[in-house]
């Protein structure tokens, strides 16, 4: 494995870390721990996070690209494009284009890229089997492009441990401190370093809830994610509105 001294991670609420939440009211995510761990075999180790929830591919590239590359790093991470795929008007083909510009400048830029093949959704939500098509041409996009700079992929679509609800946060669509935790360890063994624990192992399963119990939860549910959600797409609002990088400059981590 080659020593990382700069990380930069690139990308929306997946790598923003949200969902995982420190006692602080701010979140974590998979990217602060691999920079955590990175951190701990590199003196002077420097990380920044670029990713803003909600945004959109082509505000990626637009915001966050261009500001990865010249801060030149050794390491730089890109996700995005889900949030593109489950909107019902998504243009596959403009995604897959913007998908294809990010990977080919930050790989430009950087001493090593880092990609991922997202996690699959259609056997943990309803209705997502529909994205499916869109999902496999995303896959391709970032395959193509990771053979194309020789970069670092994590595959997390082919790991059934995501469809899991305990890796999930209540809204059903960020991952939780766990499901960051075992990402990061995903992200680490895919760099080369030497595993910690089975990223990938099953979770047990739930003991099942009544029917009555799990009606409540599912309108609970509904009234406090799936339509607030629904809401922000209808307006063309989003989460990450007026929203800044939590971390927009390349500062020292302590392991």
């Amino acid at each position: 494995m080659s020593r990382h001294t700069t990380f930069v991670a690139v990308g929306d609420s997946f790598t923003e870390g949200m969902s995982d939440d420190l006692p602080d009211g701010t979140c974590r995510g998979w990217a602060d721990l691999v920079a955590a761990r990175l951190a701990e075999d590199t003196a002077g180790f420097r990380y920044a996070n670029l990713a803003v929830r909600g945004k959109l591919v082509g505000q990626i590239v637009d915001e966050q690209v261009g500001l990865a590359a010249a801060m030149r790093p050794d390491l730089v991470s890109f996700a995005g494009g889900m949030n593109d795929v489950m909107r019902p008007g998504c243009d596959i083909d403009l995604v897959l284009r913007r998908v294809t510009e990010a990977a080919d400048r930050l790989a430009e830029a950087s001493g090593r890229l880092l990609l991922f093949r997202v996690i699959d959704p259609t056997r943990r939500m309803r209705g997502a089997a529909r994205l499916l098509p869109r999902i496999t041409r995303l896959l391709d996009a970032v395959d193509a492009a990771a053979e194309r700079h020789d970069a670092v992929v994590v595959d997390l679509f082919s790991a059934r441990v995501f469809d899991s609800p305990a890796l999930w946060a209540e809204d059903r669509i960020h991952l939780n401190a766990e499901g960051h935790r075992r990402t990061a360890e995903a992200v680490l063994c895919a760099l080369g370093l030497e595993p910690e624990f089975e990223w990938d192992a099953p979770v047990p399963p739930p003991p099942p809830l009544p029917w009555r119990e799990r009606a409540k939860a599912e309108l609970r549910w509904a009234r406090t994610h799936a339509l607030p959600w629904i809401g922000r797409r209808l307006t063309g609002r989003s989460s990450g509105d007026g929203r800044a990088p939590k971390r927009p400059e390349l500062t020292p981590v302590r392991p």
